[in-house]
């Protein structure tokens, strides 16, 4: 096995082909997890056949954190000191064939999304004048054979990237590695000048990612990814149309969105044996990958009161934070840090060492037993709300804005007690 599949003995294979817009919905209903469904479990990695399709769809690969820890080697403590450049390869396995993007089975989650969406394409892009890079996952919508419309959430990279250049040529990398996929959902503010994500995947992975030139632009592509597509982001700009977005990853639909910029592909490449690596939308995979990657920025800032820190899958890997803090912290000041420098953060607990944070049963019960919520809970007023969370919407009770932390740890003055 090479690529993806050499990741994952236990993959499992649908025993029959499916059309493109039923696999989507056959993973949530037989696979998938919190948020997708309520069932508090990891997703294991399914490869579907496609009807019509000589390109398997793959779904559930990020769905196990455990997995995912896995295969990434690099913790967190000396992550951008142990950062390495990428290295250049020439015949990368990711140019093995050619193939056009109307050949992909790209899914449509539900029949209420606006059009297919490609979810997993780790998007690379360079300014020559500066030396910046980008590394960033989006949702494109397949606008013809040849364009899609892409979503960048104001104040990311490549957003900037583009409004700065104008035409921006640009690779997708589709079945990227884990160790580029997870590094792409980094904070950029916690990296310092010089340091680019894929050189912190290369910390993570334990050794430098390979990339190559592309053919058709003057871009990187990821060498060992599954697809790529190459092409240019221009000043041309379409609306995603009717319907909505797709599920977004808290489990809720997302809404659609006007004057989105183009990217015009010009050639699309793929190993001799692809497979199309997809989410669904609200799915586990999304919070695992954001929340590794969130855990991975707090810890970057190097706030001495934080042991151990970990972002459930119920918020998304975002909205919610648990975190072990050492004793005698001031968890007030912690907490307005988090806040101010991790502007998704909505909710964050707070508990000794010796919970275990990655055992949701065992973080409420430091809520129960060590908490009086009417005494040990602080909101902090003042931010701005985040449009992904329902709560925070406008008509919803007052006040929905705010960011609140729970101290669950013992009070020093019984801490041997709580043994």
């Amino acid at each position: 096995m090479t690529g993806l599949r050499s990741l994952l003995p236990d993959l499992l294979v649908h025993s029959a082909p499916l059309p493109v817009d039923r696999i989507g919905a056959d993973f949530a209903a037989r696979f998938a997890g919190v948020p997708a469904t309520s069932s508090a479990c990891a997703e294991p990695a399914v490869l579907y056949p496609v009807t019509g399709s000589d390109i398997p769809v793959l779904l559930g690969m990020y769905g196990c954190e455990e997995r995912v820890r896995g295969w990434l080697p690099g913790g967190a403590a000396d992550l951008v000191e142990r950062a390495v450049a990428p290295e250049h390869v020439v015949d990368p396995p990711c140019q093995q064939a050619k193939s056009q993007l109307s050949a992909l089975p790209v899914l449509r989650t539900t029949p209420r999304d606006a059009g297919p969406y490609i979810t997993m394409g780790v998007v690379h892009a360079h300014d020559p004048e500066t030396g910046e890079s980008a590394l960033s996952v989006h949702r494109m919508l397949v606008l013809s054979a040849d364009r899609l419309a892409i979503w960048m959430v104001p104040g990311r990279q490549l957003l900037a990237m583009h409004r700065r250049l104008g035409r921006l040529p640009v690779s997708v990398n589709i079945g990227a590695p884990p160790a580029a996929m997870v590094a792409s959902a980094l904070s950029s503010a916690v990296l310092p000048d010089g340091v680019g994500k894929l050189d912190v995947a290369g910390a993570l992975a334990g050794a430098p990612l390979t990339v190559a030139d592309g053919i058709s632009q003057p871009v990187r592509v990821l060498a060992s990814a599954e697809i790529v597509l190459e092409g240019y982001l221009s000043d041309e700009v379409a609306d995603e149309g009717a319907g909505v977005s797709l599920p977004e990853f808290l489990g809720y639909d997302g809404d659609t969105r006007s004057g989105l910029p183009v990217l015009t592909v010009t050639a699309v490449t793929t190993r001799r044996d692809p497979v199309y690596q997809a989410v669904i939308g609200p799915g586990r995979e999304q919070s695992v990958i954001l929340g590794l990657a969130g855990a991975l920025s707090v810890a970057l800032c190097g706030d001495p009161a934080l042991a151990d820190l970990h972002f459930p899958a119920a918020g998304g890997g975002m909205l919610t934070l648990f975190a072990s803090v050492r004793p005698n912290s001031d968890l007030a000041s912690a907490a307005r840090r988090i806040f101010d420098r991790h502007r998704f953060v909505k909710l964050i607990v707070f508990t000794d060492t010796d919970v275990d944070i990655r055992c949701a049963e065992d973080v409420w019960w430091a809520v129960t037993t060590r908490a009086n919520l009417g005494a040990d809970c602080t909101t902090f007023d003042g931010y701005q709300p985040l449009a992904m969370d329902p709560s925070q919407a406008p008509g919803w009770r007052p006040g929905g804005t705010g960011r609140t932390f729970i101290d669950a740890t013992s009070a020093h003055p019984v801490r041997r007690s709580f043994a």
